[in-house]
C-alpha cells in the first residue's frame, strides 16, 4: 500500500460511517463517496448505481457525469453484455473494459460515453451480506488502460463502504413502510393517515371529503369462526376499498376501522354518492377461508369547508357522524352536521367523566403482566387506568382519554395512578412475590408542570418502595421533546428505569437511542401481528433484538396474541413479552393470586386466559 494511502482510506472510512450511522440518506453519502474517490484517484470518474430486485440499473451518484447520461442508462436491465455495470452485475464480478471502443460488452452503449471523452472502464458489483448483487461501484477513464493497484485498493474500500451503507438504506425503507403500512392489508396505516389529513388540511385550496368506516360484523366472525377468518375479511374489505380507483386515499387506522380521503369531494351531495358506491362494494357475498360472509358497514363523513379548523377537529366531526350512524343506521351513511354533537361537547363530557370519576375515587389501576418467555413467568406488570361506573361497568381509557387534555385532570390521574401502584407494589414486595417492575406510560403533559420527579419520589417513599421498581413508559415522540428528554435523565439517575414504549411508530431514528439512553425498548404490537407472515418485518424485529442486546437493553414485545408469536419471539431471543395470549389487565389483587399460584407465577399463557376471562 502506498505511504499515505492508509491513512486516506482510513479517513475516508471514517467519514462515510459517520454519514451513515447519522441517518445520511444513501444518495448524499454515495455522492460524497464519489468525490472523495475522485480526490484520491485523479484522472477517475467515479459512478455508484443501485440495481433493483428485478435487475434494472438506476444511477445513484455520478458527480462529474451530466445528468443526461444517469438518465439515459436509468431502467436499463443488467445482463452478459451491457456496458461495464450492466455485466459487473449480472454476472457478480468486476468488469474492465481497457477500451470501450473495441470492447464487445459495450455494443450499443458506446455512443453514451465515447462523446464524453470516456475511454475505459472498470466496474466492481456491490453485494449485501447475503452475496445478492444490489449495486455497482465504477471508475470511468479518458484514456485506454485498466485500474492501477493503488485504484484497486482504494475500490476495496469504497465497494464495502456501499455495501454497508446500502444495507442500512434498505432497512431503513422497509423500517419505514412497516411503520406507515398495515401489514394485513398493505394499506397506509394511522401514521399515514393522520400525516396525509394535516397535509390535505395545509395544502387543499378546495373543499374535500373524509369518510371513516366501521366493521359491524368483525367481532361476531372472529368469535364464531376464528380470527384467521377475520382477517380474511378485513383484506377482502381492504380490497374492495382499494378498487374504489384513483382519486381516493384508502387507510386501515387498526382493528375494524378505516379512513378515505377523498379530494374531489367537494360538498355533501358528492361524498355522499362515494359513501354510497362504498356501499354498494360491500354487498355481494365473499369468502373467507371456506366460509361465505356478506361485509357490512356503517360510514360517518364529513366534507373540509375551509373555515380554520384542525385537522384533529375535522376528523372528531367524521367520529361523531360515525357514532351517530352506528347507533341510528348501522350499515348505512350519516354525514356531519352540528346538531349531531359538536367535538367540543364530546371532549367536555370525557373531561366531566373523568373528573367526576376522580372526585369519587372510582378510578383504579389494572395491571397486565409482563412475562419472561422462556419461565413462562410474570416478571414485571404494566399499570392501566380504568373507571368504574355507578351501575359497576369498567371503562378502559379509550373511553376518557380526551378528557386528560385537561391539565387538571392528567395530573390528577397520574397522581391517583402512582398512589396505587406504589401501594400495590408495597404488597407485592411484602409477600415477596418477585415483581421486577410496575410500569406506567406518561405523556407530555405529566411532564408540563416540572414537579414529577418530586411526586415520583414522595408517592414511592410514602409506602416504602425503592423508586428501582418503577418503570416508566414514554414514546418516540414524547422523549423527541427536548425538555421530556431531560428530565427523564434526571429520573434514571434517580434508579427508576425507563421504558421506550411503541418503538417503531414514530419512526425516530436507531441514533437517537444513542442521544436518549432507556432500559427498555417495548416493541409495538403492529411489528408482532407481522412477525410470523412478513420476512422483512422478521429480520427488522429480529435486528432490534440484536441490537438492543449489544446495547444491554431490555426488550418487551407487546401484543402477543398467539402461542406463534410467542415460540417465534423466544426463538429471535426476546425475552419479555406482555399480550392477551398470556393475560388481560387485571386488578391487583387478581396479580397477586396469580403469583402466589402455580409455582410462584409461572403459567401457561392458555391457563392464564382461561382464568383471567371472568375477571378481565
Amino acid at each position: 500500500m502506498q505511504p499515505g494511502l492508509s491513512f486516506e482510506l482510513s479517513a475516508l472510512q471514517n467519514e462515510i460511517l459517520e454519514a451513515v450511522a447519522t441517518g445520511t440518506d444513501f444518495g448524499s453519502v454515495a455522492d460524497v463517496l464519489c468525490r472523495r474517490a475522485e480526490t484520491l484517484a485523479p484522472g477517475a470518474i467515479c459512478t455508484i448505481a443501485a440495481v433493483d430486485s428485478e435487475g434494472l440499473i438506476h444511477p445513484v451518484a455520478g458527480p462529474s457525469l451530466p445528468q443526461s447520461y444517469g438518465e439515459a442508462i436509468d431502467g436499463i436491465a443488467i445482463g452478459p453484455e451491457v456496458g461495464s455495470c450492466g455485466t459487473a452485475a449480472y454476472l457478480g464480478v468486476p468488469v474492465e473494459a481497457i477500451d470501450i471502443e473495441t470492447d464487445c460488452r459495450w455494443n450499443g452503449f458506446t455512443d453514451l460515453v465515447l462523446p464524453l471523452g470516456l475511454k475505459a472502464c472498470w466496474s466492481s458489483p456491490i453485494k449485501s451480506p447475503e452475496g445478492r448483487v444490489v449495486g455497482t461501484f465504477a471508475f470511468y477513464y479518458s484514456e485506454p488502460r485498466g485500474p492501477t493497484d493503488m485504484e484497486r485498493q482504494l475500490v476495496d474500500t469504497c465497494v464495502h463502504l456501499c455495501s454497508i451503507a446500502m444495507e442500512r438504506a434498505e432497512v431503513s425503507s422497509k423500517l419505514q413502510h412497516l411503520a406507515y403500512h398495515d401489514q394485513l392489508t398493505g394499506l397506509s396505516n394511522r401514521y399515514a393517515f393522520d400525516q396525509e389529513l394535516t397535509q390535505t388540511m395545509s395544502v387543499q385550496q378546495r373543499r374535500f371529503g373524509l369518510l371513516l368506516l366501521d366493521m359491524d360484523n368483525l367481532k361476531q366472525v372472529n368469535d364464531s369462526m376464528g380470527h384467521s377468518v377475520g382477517d380474511a375479511l378485513i383484506r377482502e374489505i381492504a380490497r374492495r376499498l382499494a378498487s374504489l380507483g384513483p382519486g381516493v386515499s384508502v387507510y386501515r387506522l387498526g382493528g375494524d376501522e378505516f379512513a378515505v380521503i377523498c379530494p374531489r369531494c367537494d360538498d355533501a351531495d358528492h361524498l355522499a354518492m362515494l359513501a354510497q358506491r362504498l356501499l354498494d362494494r360491500m354487498e355481494p357475498a365473499c369468502e373467507c377461508d371456506g366460509n361465505t360472509i356478506v361485509p357490512q358497514v356503517t360510514i360517518g363523513g364529513v366534507v373540509s369547508k375551509m373555515d380554520g379548523i384542525s385537522a384533529n377537529e375535522l376528523r372528531q366531526n367524521a367520529d361523531l357522524a360515525l357514532y351517530h350512524a352506528k347507533s341510528t343506521a348501522r350499515g348505512g351513511y350519516i354525514h356531519f352536521h352540528p346538531g349531531l354533537r359538536t367535538a367540543i361537547q364530546c371532549r367536555t363530557e370525557q373531561t366531566a367523566l373523568l373528573g367526576k370519576a376522580l372526585d369519587e375515587n372510582r378510578v383504579f389501576a389494572h395491571f397486565q403482566p409482563v412475562i419472561c418467555i422462556r419461565r413462562a413467568k410474570i416478571v414485571g406488570v404494566e399499570a392501566l387506568a380504568r373507571i368504574r361506573t355507578d351501575e359497576g361497568e369498567i371503562i378502559s381509557a379509550g373511553a376518557f382519554s380526551m378528557g386528560l387534555t385537561d391539565s387538571k385532570n392528567a395530573f390528577r390521574l397520574a397522581s391517583c395512578m402512582l398512589e396505587q401502584i406504589a401501594s400495590a407494589m408495597r404488597g407485592w414486595i411484602d409477600e415477596g412475590l418477585g415483581l421486577r417492575h410496575v410500569a406506567l406510560n406518561l405523556s407530555t403533559v405529566d411532564f408540563q408542570r416540572g414537579d414529577l420527579e418530586e411526586r415520583l419520589q414522595a408517592a414511592f417513599r410514602r409506602h416504602g418502595v425503592p423508586l428501582s421498581y418503577l418503570q416508566i413508559e414514554v414514546t418516540e415522540n414524547v422523549l423527541m421533546d427536548q425538555s421530556v428528554a431531560s428530565q427523564v435523565a434526571r429520573l434514571r439517575a434517580l434508579g427508576l428505569q425507563v421504558a421506550l414504549d411503541d418503538f417503531g411508530t414514530g419512526f425516530a431514528s436507531l441514533s437517537h437511542l444513542k442521544d436518549f439512553p432507556v432500559d427498555y425498548i417495548k416493541i409495538d404490537k403492529s411489528f408482532v401481528d407481522s412477525l410470523l407472515t412478513d420476512m422483512a418485518c422478521g429480520a427488522i424485529v429480529e435486528a432490534l433484538i440484536s441490537m438492543a442486546r449489544k446495547m444491554q437493553v431490555g426488550i418487551i414485545a407487546e401484543g402477543i396474541e398467539t402461542a406463534e408469536q410467542a415460540e417465534r419471539l423466544l426463538e429471535i431471543g426476546c425475552p419479555l413479552a406482555q399480550g392477551y395470549h398470556y393475560f388481560r389487565p387485571v386488578d391487583g389483587e387478581t396479580i397477586a393470586t396469580l403469583l402466589r399460584s402455580v409455582d410462584g407465577g409461572k403459567s401457561r399463557a392458555v391457563n392464564g386466559e382461561a382464568k383471567l376471562r371472568t375477571t378481565a
